[in-house]
């Protein structure tokens, strides 16, 4: 759904009435927080014991949360249940990996079966070799690699890309997270003062630790602006810094869910391929979870590379990086390094295969894809009904309700229009009435193929009662 953002050029989505909405979400978060302070008891004991020996409590940063994070027992289907014995259906999906499900039982099977002939090796598997041929059917890249990681697809995609052209600079989208290595941990969380102008986007550090030179090595332009992108290329050609690559979101901007506008693909595709530039499709975070053969598939724009991660591994820390042959000559001839010793691991080859086999099939996506109808027209009903200013939008196994008053198509209009009290509201709610969703304001969904209708109703409701409630205090 698109709404129309009939409002002059510059005003300021802080207006009285976002205000006074803003005000309500704050009081009814306190009430919300509380509820949930009293329903975590066990979480709270276990987060005391582990701050001991773990920073924050938690293996990685993106799982804290004040003032406790909810710690997980176990999982089983569409549904997880925490350290105090409650049941969530799951929204969250560790991030978007869990799109078969928890304990589904192809890839419970398939892992139980290769543990026990043996569960590491450094050395290849006929499993590997398998999923290898299925990638490259799917997304129409012929040579293939396997890392670990989402961050380490990425980090040697650019890598590679740098060795086959020989240039350093890369261009990536002012705003998507591609891993937490060094060359894109740039111009991600900016507040939105610093940001820049749209030809002229600052190249911002994410946190401490990142050498300057490496920052600068990586140019920020704004998503679904094609012109913007060819005219910062064209600049950085002319300083005598072209582009190795551009690595972008192409299925969807993980902002919520952002898509790409019509056209806007297709004009990437061209102008990087009339500079020789190598295109990157990040699809760590879509990819299997959006169609058998991700945003190649979905969009018909092919790249030259595209990295995953994420759901390919059914649950198990994997990734892999497709190419064309003559990008993967580099890798091929030792030029590049493209290394790791658990790089094809035979459990998370198992799963891989397992998943793409018996569970991430066409009937799975078209079961993803009729539930994400049913709850985006069902979200935009009850915002419309309540008259909440949002909309909401999907794509297969993703979808996020954009709590806004003007339409969202990048970084920039994302952090100047987005009511951010409503999500943040929205994630205790949902977690009050039996709904685990990911932290932040972004509030983005993933679905699985084992979730039901009755998920979704669990989902909506828990929406409907935050919009009832919203609309009461304003009485």
């Amino acid at each position: 759904m698109t709404i129309p953002d009939t409002r002059p050029a510059g005003t300021d989505v802080t207006t009285s009435a976002s205000a006074a909405l803003a005000a309500r979400a704050a009081r009814l978060a306190d009430r919300e927080q509380a509820r949930l302070k009293a329903a975590t008891p066990g979480s709270a004991a276990m987060y005391q014991r582990a701050r001991r020996t773990m920073t924050l409590g938690v293996p990685s940063s993106y799982q804290a949360r004040d003032p406790w994070p909810i710690y997980l027992s176990h999982g089983r289907g569409s549904r997880v249940w925490d350290v105090d014995g409650t049941e969530y259906s799951d929204f969250h999906n560790a991030f978007g990996s869990m799109v078969q499900g928890h304990a589904h039982p192809a890839i419970v099977r398939a892992v139980s079966e290769r543990v026990a002939l043996g569960s590491h090796f450094a050395m290849p598997t006929e499993d590997a070799v398998i999923v290898s041929e299925e990638l490259a059917r799917r997304f129409r890249l012929p040579q293939w690699r396997y890392v670990n990681s989402g961050s380490e697809a990425t980090m040697d995609a650019i890598r590679i890309a740098r060795g086959a052209t020989g240039r350093e600079t890369i261009v990536k989208i002012f705003g998507s997270y591609h891993g937490h290595h060094d060359y894109v941990m740039v111009s991600i969380g900016a507040p939105y003062a610093d940001i820049g102008p749209a030809d002229d986007m600052n190249s911002l550090g994410y946190g401490g630790g990142i050498p300057s030179a490496v920052v600068d090595l990586t140019v920020p332009v704004p998503f679904n602006d094609a012109p913007a992108m060819e005219r910062r290329i064209e600049r950085l050609a002319a300083e005598g810094r072209k582009p190795a690559c551009v690595i972008m979101e192409a299925a969807m901007m993980n902002l919520g869910v952002i898509l790409p506008e019509p056209g806007y693909l297709e004009a990437v595709r061209e102008i990087t391929r009339r500079h020789g530039i190598i295109l990157i499709f990040d699809e760590v975070k879509t990819g299997l979870c959006v169609a058998p053969g991700g945003a190649t598939e979905r969009f018909g724009v092919a790249p030259d590379m595209v990295t995953l991660a994420k759901a390919l591994g059914g649950g198990l820390p994997s990734g892999a990086i497709g190419a064309t042959d003559e990008i993967m000559e580099v890798v091929a001839k030792d030029k590049v390094k493209q290394v790791g010793t658990y790089n094809g691991n035979p459990l998370a080859m198992a799963a891989a295969r397992a998943s793409l086999f018996e569970v991430l099939t066409p009937e799975a996506y078209t079961h993803l894809d009729r539930l994400n109808d049913r709850l985006t027209a069902g979200c935009d009903e009850i915002l419309a009904r309540y008259g909440i200013p949002g909309y909401t939008v999907g794509i297969s196994s993703k979808g996020c309700v954009h709590f806004t008053d003007a339409p969202i198509r990048d970084y920039t209009s994302f952090m100047a229009h987005q009511n951010e009290a409503l999500p943040l509201l929205a994630w205790l709610y949902n977690a009050n009435r039996g709904v685990l969703m990911a932290p932040g304001r972004e509030e983005e969904w993933t679905l699985s193929v084992q979730h039901t209708d009755a998920d979704v109703d669990r989902y909506l409701e828990s929406l409907d009662a935050m919009c009832a409630d919203l609309t009461r205090a304003a009485g």
